[in-house]
């Protein structure tokens, strides 16, 4: 049953009962993973000179995107469940507000807890309000597709490293990182709220058909339309999605954050440096839509624990890498294995819970992995101020790696439905 929210939106010059409109939404939640994920790891970018004008520690400043991450995740439940129940336009739409605005003010901080606070808190609660609403209202408009809808929406945050985190780079060599931070969030706003306008619920009809058409869909499909939250939260399925989730964030944040500094560290020049990260950026793109593409033919499941195991053994890989080549080397790689793997879970929480609670779900199997994004920066960060290196890094997120493979296998199989005898 739709939400009241719902109606007025078919009103639109722009009716959503066109099915040609899915693409629309597609496209809108594209650009805005692409803008807001990349406002919010330029923070990568601007790490050093932010270290080097104001003396902060790296540490305290990555303790900022640690910080942000914990916000995402527990904000990112509560814009999953609002976008079940008014609708992800006025979510989405609030959230490139806020993102704006909350560049701005930590572009003025004057203190590194200010910064901490302001980036990692209000930051944190605005990246958070575009994920989940817009995968799980993307996984409503399609039936059929379903795994490459997603990865195209999820593909935003590959196009990021190609096209904020240069910018963000040239800004910073052409001003300052204050200057610069301001600019991404007037950006920021400029293009999100636009795209937020054009997203609409799907069709009544177009809704319930995604729940039976598929004659592959699994057969306890319908009846997770009347499954409670309390019940999918605490069922093993999402104990193994969710944790899944978690160990796989946890493994790759580190390195796609550290990315920068640590190529920097190994004689590779700052903007060759940025470039590693575009190329990881590009290769997620394409990974996002190959595995997704292979996905709707061979299975999420199996899918997810190939790109895990794959991610598991690139990271290790870089500690062997010294040369450019080598980093673009394993860059294209490990770009395409975790970007690839990120949507699978979206398809995976739609086919066990269904529809109808799709945006809680997606925000609580989020903020699990957000607090394992969390991990990845502020340990690095301790690290190498330790250290003075980032070895123990790429060790330990290998081996983290390796047990979200494990966690992955221990997905229950979807059970199928079989076809009526009459269409075989």
């Amino acid at each position: 049953m739709p939400q009241q929210h719902d109606k007025p939106l078919s009103t639109d010059p722009v009716s959503p009962s066109d099915g040609r409109y899915r693409w629309t939404i597609v496209g809108a939640g594209a650009v805005m993973t692409c803008v807001a994920i990349g406002a919010m790891f330029s923070l990568a970018i601007f790490l050093q000179p932010i270290s080097a004008d104001t003396g902060w520690s790296r540490a305290g400043i990555s303790s900022g995107m640690t910080l942000n991450f914990i916000v995402m995740g527990v904000s990112g439940f509560g814009w999953g469940a609002a976008s079940d129940r008014i609708g992800a336009r006025p979510v989405v739409l609030t959230g490139a507000v806020l993102l704006g605005v909350a560049l701005a003010l930590a572009s003025r901080a004057t203190s590194l807890l200010q910064f901490q606070l302001t980036y990692g808190i209000l930051v944190g609660l605005a990246a958070s309000a575009f994920f989940a609403p817009m995968m799980a209202i993307t996984s409503k408009w399609f039936d059929r597709q379903r795994s490459l809808a997603v990865s195209l929406v999820s593909a935003g945050m590959g196009v990021a490293p190609m096209t904020v985190s240069p910018f963000a780079r040239w800004l910073v060599s052409a001003y300052d990182w204050r200057t610069a931070m301001l600019s991404i969030g007037v950006l920021a706003c400029v293009i999100l709220i636009p795209a937020a306008l054009l997203v609409r619920q799907p069709p009544a009809a177009a809704d319930a058909a995604a729940a039976t058409a598929d004659n592959n869909m699994p057969a306890h499909h319908a009846d997770a339309a009347g499954m409670r939250v309390f019940d999918a939260l605490r069922s093993r399925q999402f104990l193994a999605l969710g944790l899944a989730y978690f160990a796989c964030c946890a493994a790759h944040s580190g390195p796609i954050f550290h990315m920068v500094s640590y190529a920097i560290l190994c004689g590779i020049s700052p903007m060759a440096a940025v470039s590693i990260y575009s190329v990881e950026g590009l290769s997620g793109l394409g990974g996002r839509l190959l595995l997704g593409v292979l996905a709707d033919r061979f299975g999420a499941k199996r899918v997810l624990v190939a790109g895990l195991l794959i991610q598991a053994l690139v990271i290790s890989g870089y500690l062997f890498a010294h040369r450019l080549e080598q980093f673009y080397s394993l860059a294209l790689v490990f770009g395409a294995a975790y970007g690839g793997v990120m949507p699978l879970y979206v398809v995976l929480a739609r086919e066990y819970f269904g529809t109808r609670i799709i945006g809680t779900v997606l925000g609580a199997a989020t903020m699990l992995s957000s607090l394992g994004m969390a991990l990845g920066p502020v340990l690095g960060g301790l690290i190498f101020d330790l250290s003075g290196r980032y070895t123990w890094l790429y060790i330990g997120s290998s081996i983290v790696g390796l047990g979200a493979v494990g966690i992955a296998c221990a997905f229950s199989p979807v059970p199928r439905r079989q076809a009526p005898a009459s269409l075989a």
